[in-house]
């Protein structure tokens, strides 16, 4: 196994490809005034493309799967045992940045072009995975890619239209090369009992490390969720005139809505329980609003996160009792829609203080951190893969043109992930 300083420098010299990398794939996506690399369209595509052609530089095998994942596998000594894989997301949220997801999958072009630069050959396969369809915002599910990887995508998914351009799951995939009726039977690409690890780079979405002075995080859990994508009230529309007495406003019943989930929140806050909630969509029916009509209709979206199953299940209750008692006040109906779920993301205990033993060694001082964002990790751990999270210092937030991420931060976050993949398989 290479020393400490050897890896730093290993790292260190692939700045050049890292920098490339990022150059090529803004361009995949490009779309003013930040990126869209839309999830199994043109701009996912492209990026997929980039990376096969940086890994078989590399002398990667690549491959997909019936999801249209990207797989490259750098061949270990011992071909039987179970690999480990480096991957995260290469999609994007429309007209988002450049780093969210993709610095995850270029970490692992870099990792494993250092160690080759070193002489090493793995003792078990290393698979780098460029994750397709993380950025649920197209067609409202969850982890498509890991989880279509894992043969666990949702009853229906292949159903579920996207955002832009109506077109079924099923029928993109097709699109991509993928196999949907493989999905759709539950076939899997990937059997976690024969993975040893899943590992994620990823940029951070609050400005923690910025906050405290630290390029680099360690991650020690993923929050679950529950959501209701497509959510409204149905109450009457009415005379503006009319006594508040005689209305059923689905307007004001959504805004009492929003703020009972705001004091939800405050409430779990000051017990010092991490949660949170999102109402992403909020709006009247544009088709019958109007200056003088009480609003018969309201639409919303609603996301709720936290890091205990238990404390999601008592917020999914919390939620059902508010909704209650907002109908039974205001005479309106809230009509849900589907809900899709997520599970806790746990991190991996020895994965977690291997990471933070590699910082200690390269001198790097580390926080430790919470994700207050989704990510395919935790698909991985919810199917008993033991998983492990670098985040890396981004200063103004994500799914937006101006993230932050500097090369310089970049490489010492991979520098972390490097040297606990030497001490993994180098021996």
């Amino acid at each position: 196994m290479a020393d400490t300083a050897e890896i730093a420098q290993a790292v260190a010299a692939e700045r050049e490809r890292a920098a490339a990398l990022f150059d090529r794939l803004r361009a995949d996506g490009a779309d003013a005034p930040g990126v869209t690399r839309d999830t199994f369209g043109a701009g996912e595509q492209r990026a997929h493309a980039t990376v096969a052609e940086a890994a078989r530089a590399l002398g990667l095998a690549v491959h997909g799967d019936a999801a249209a994942n990207l797989y490259a596998t750098w061949a270990g000594r011992d071909r039987a045992a179970p690999a480990i894989l480096i991957g995260s997301h290469l999609d994007s949220v429309p007209h988002g940045g450049n780093f969210d997801g993709a610095a995850g999958v270029v970490a692992g072009i870099v990792a494993v072009a250092a160690l080759q630069r070193l002489g090493v050959v793995p003792s078990c396969d290393v698979t780098v995975m460029g994750i397709r369809a993380e950025e649920s915002i197209w067609f409202q599910v969850s982890y498509i890619g890991s989880r279509g990887a894992l043969g666990v995508l949702p009853d229906g998914a292949m159903g579920a239209r996207r955002i832009d351009t109506g077109r079924t799951l099923a029928e993109h995939i097709a699109d991509c090369g993928g196999d949907p009726k493989a999905l759709a039977a539950g076939h899997r690409a990937l059997d976690p009992a024969r993975l040893r690890a899943f590992l994620e780079l990823h940029i951070e979405q609050a400005p923690s490390l910025v906050e405290a002075g630290r390029a680099v995080g360690i991650g020690t859990g993923i929050p679950g969720n529950f959501r209701y994508p497509d959510a409204r009230i149905e109450g009457r529309n009415d005379h503006v005139g009319l006594p508040r007495r005689f209305r059923r406003d689905a307007a004001l019943a959504g805004a009492e809505f929003a703020l009972a989930i705001e004091t939800l929140w405050q409430q779990h806050e000051a017990r010092g329980i991490p949660m949170a909630a999102t109402i992403g969509r909020f709006h009247t029916d544009a088709a019958q609003h109007g200056l003088t009509i009480v609003p018969g209709a309201f639409h919303f979206s609603l996301d709720v996160r936290a890091y205990d199953e238990a404390v999601l299940a008592e917020l999914d209750q919390a939620v059902s009792t508010i909704v209650a008692g907002i109908a039974q006040r205001r005479g309106v109906r809230f009509h849900l829609g589907a809900k899709a779920r997520a599970a806790v993301g746990k991190v991996d205990p020895a994965i977690r203080a291997g990471f933070e033993a590699s910082a200690a060694a390269l001198g790097l001082p580390v926080l430790a951190l919470g994700s207050p964002a989704s990510h395919d990790a935790a698909a991985f751990a919810a199917a008993g893969v033991p998983m492990g999270m670098i985040f890396v210092r981004n200063a103004n937030g994500s799914h937006n043109p101006e993230e932050a991420m500097t090369l310089d931060d970049f490489l010492a976050g991979t520098a972390v992930l490097t040297h606990w993949l030497a001490g993994a398989v180098g021996r």
